[in-house]
């Protein structure tokens, strides 16, 4: 961030008022993927997802749990998951939780990655492969997270 700034300061002064040209790094990104655009709240989510016909891919995490690191490794180190999720999701983290109740259908636990259609329906089909947390993903779950941004690309054409 300290090297950008000092980009943008060495701008000449007839620049400064035009777009900057300079990519500022994506600090919303928390370590998921720092070329992706990630929206920066669930209600500014569900907007683009519905306007974009995009899904809303939320991850919900915590910045010190061991658990919410792994994964975030995982994410981040998968070209096919940044691929996807950069051309095909309107992407959220969330470090607190949802003022949404659909977003917490089987508990509060992280890390926890729920789908939601852009016809604003979350996808309580798309989960892992654990019954007493559903929507969680552990690092040697990454296929089963790939199969399910798949499939919530498939939107849900009848309630659009």
């Amino acid at each position: 961030m300290v090297a950008a700034q000092e980009k943008v300061q060495k701008l000449p002064k007839e620049e400064e008022g035009s777009p900057a040209q300079i990519r500022i790094p994506q600090t919303l990104s928390r370590g998921w993927g720092d070329d992706i655009e990630w929206v920066q709240t669930y209600e500014e989510g569900l907007a683009r997802s519905k306007h974009s016909k995009k899904p809303l891919m939320v991850i919900h995490h915590l910045e010190e749990c061991p658990y919410s690191q792994a994964l975030r490794k995982a994410f981040a180190s998968s070209p096919e998951i940044q691929q996807m999720a950069q051309e095909d999701f309107i992407m959220l983290n969330l470090v607190h939780s949802s003022s949404d109740d659909n977003m917490a259908p089987d508990g509060h636990y992280v890390p926890r990655i729920l789908f939601v259609d852009p016809s604003l329906t979350v996808r309580a089909d798309l989960t892992g492969k654990y019954g007493n947390r559903m929507y969680a993903y552990e690092p040697e779950d990454i296929s089963t997270l790939i199969e399910n941004m798949r499939q919530a690309k498939l939107l849900l054409h009848t309630e659009l």
